[in-house]
């Protein structure tokens, strides 16, 4: 499913000073663990998190810290496989309308309390009722009702019907007694929170009563560094302030020492130039054609991430294999005679100038833009960079939809179609470039109402299809990941999703 290679051994390299941070207990700052430190592990990420709450949080990197502090009704596996979690069993009716869930017991949250049956119903019903939140979120407006069946089994009633829906209880379950997550968050992951200093980290502990024996921490202590000057992220490693680090820049793994495996997957991501579609020129199906025709994505990945990477057509990835065309990433080979044909006929012979705005903490997508902005000047239209704040992006970009173009990667909240598809309807409250589409529309409610799975998977891949013969956005990507693991640690895992599970990692013997 993903790519694995091990690399060991990168080239030693003669470091600058890199300043050193003394750890707090309650985690002000940074820290360094040059001295051999296996009890805290400190892993660094370039995003500050947007909430410490599963029904508001929005961000994948987000997701990825929440993943460790918050167990759902399942989780998943390294292959996609959705396990027994917080449910130890489950039962779909056959239209798929019903989910029945048998609770584990024994499973406690991190104040010590139980989990319930009622605090499951409060769970879904909040997500339900949530206005914030992403796709993960959002997906539970399809829930009609909880019934509490007795204290070990739950039945969630859809509205309508919904084989897919089983991926959507990855979602954490959370206290009913807790109000406010954000300030006080508690779940009943490996993992139990400490405390959060916006901009510097996030500080998470063992949880001793974790329910799962074979899944339990192995590491005492997590603090997620942030790291918001990217440039310096292979010297923070070597200088031994951070221990691990995903998505590594590929310009950057010559400057991480030999006390460092890395490993190598794929981000599971649709890296694209993602337009709105409801502003001038790009409303025009043309004019964005036009540019898909000018991009070549093999020349972006041979720049950014040294001819590493899989073209990607539509909105859907590798990982997901039963819905991924790669034949689509074939639809606008590079042509500029035809690029400039098409501007021609929507009225913009001499070409026009756009702004691309780009999130700061991501340097991949920075590159990217650079490549963008060389290639579409060759049919001459005008690429402007700028580069903005992760949570500017988030409130302007992405929740407010005040952009021309972005580049960025659209991941999976759940290992289901829908979480990839389901944000392009018309009406979807994050459908963030404003596609719109009757026959999108009435092909993914198909594909979302079929119980046949056959006959599902075709009509998702008529989604698909049909992105990519609208040209809803230029589709380039699904990034390589390039991780790096001080050896002190060992067992990281790639997921098929956005997900670290620190879990899984342990000292080295």
């Amino acid at each position: 499913m993903r790519n694995k290679t091990l690399r060991l051994g990168l080239l030693s390299l003669a470091l600058a000073l890199v300043t050193s941070f003394a750890l707090v207990g309650c985690g002000k700052g940074g820290s360094t663990n040059a001295g051999g430190d296996t009890s805290t592990i400190i892993v660094g990420t370039t995003q500050d998190i947007d909430s410490m709450d599963p029904a508001t949080a929005e961000s994948a990197a987000t997701r990825e810290i929440l993943f460790n502090v918050y167990d759902g009704l399942v989780k998943p596996d390294t292959e996609g496989n959705l396990q027994p979690a917080v449910a130890s069993d489950w039962t779909i009716s056959p239209d798929g309308s019903v989910y029945s869930f048998t609770l584990r017991e024994g499973v406690k949250f991190h104040d010590g309390t139980d989990v319930t049956a009622e605090d499951v119903k409060y769970s879904i019903e909040r997500y339900r009722d949530s206005k914030t939140g992403g796709s993960l979120v959002s997906a539970f407006e399809a829930v009609d009702h909880v019934d509490i069946v007795d204290d070990t089994h739950v039945d969630v009633v859809l509205s309508e019907p919904n084989t897919d829906f089983l991926a959507y209880f990855m979602i954490g379950i959370t206290p009913a007694h807790v109000d406010d997550l954000d300030a006080n968050p508690v779940g009943c992951g490996p993992y139990r929170y400490v405390s959060r200093s916006p901009l510097e980290n996030v500080v998470l502990e063992k949880f001793d009563d974790y329910w799962d024996p074979e899944g339990a921490a192995h590491i005492q202590n997590v603090i997620f560094k942030i790291t918001t000057n990217t440039d310096s992220i292979g010297m923070e490693l070597s200088g031994g302030s951070i221990d691990l680090f995903y998505r590594l820049p590929e310009t950057q793994l010559d400057q991480v020492s030999n006390d460092f495996t890395i490993y190598e997957g794929t981000m599971n991501l649709v890296q694209a130039l993602y337009l709105n579609n409801s502003v001038k020129p790009f409303d025009d199906v043309r004019v964005r054609q036009a540019l898909a025709y000018a991009i070549d994505p093999q020349q972006i990945m041979d720049y950014v991430s040294g001819g590493k990477g899989v073209p990607v057509g539509s909105s859907m990835y590798p990982a997901f294999e039963k819905y991924f065309m790669p034949e689509l990433s074939d639809t606008y080979a590079q042509n500029l005679d035809k690029a400039r044909e098409l501007l021609a006929e929507a009225g913009y012979k001499d070409g026009f100038t756009f702004t691309i705005q780009v999130s700061s903490a991501h340097p991949q997508h920075i590159e990217t833009c650079e490549v963008i902005k060389e290639q579409l000047a060759a049919i001459g239209v005008t690429a402007n960079i700028q580069e903005i704040e992760w949570n500017s992006w988030l409130s302007d970009v992405y929740t407010g939809r005040n952009f021309e173009a972005t580049v960025v990667g659209l991941d999976a909240s759940a290992l289901n179609a829908p979480s990839m598809l389901s944000r392009f309807t018309s009406t979807a409250g994050n459908n963030f470039i404003n596609f719109s589409s009757s026959a999108y529309d009435d092909t993914y409610a198909k594909a979302y109402a079929a119980t046949d799975e056959a006959e599902k998977t075709e009509l998702y891949k008529q989604c698909e299809q049909i992105l990519a013969d609208e040209c809803a956005s230029v589709y380039i990507q699904d990034l390589p990941s390039f991780v790096a693991l001080n050896k002190r640690f060992t067992g990281y895992e790639f997921y098929p999703l956005y997900a670290q599970n620190i879990a899984t990692i342990r000292p080295a013997e």
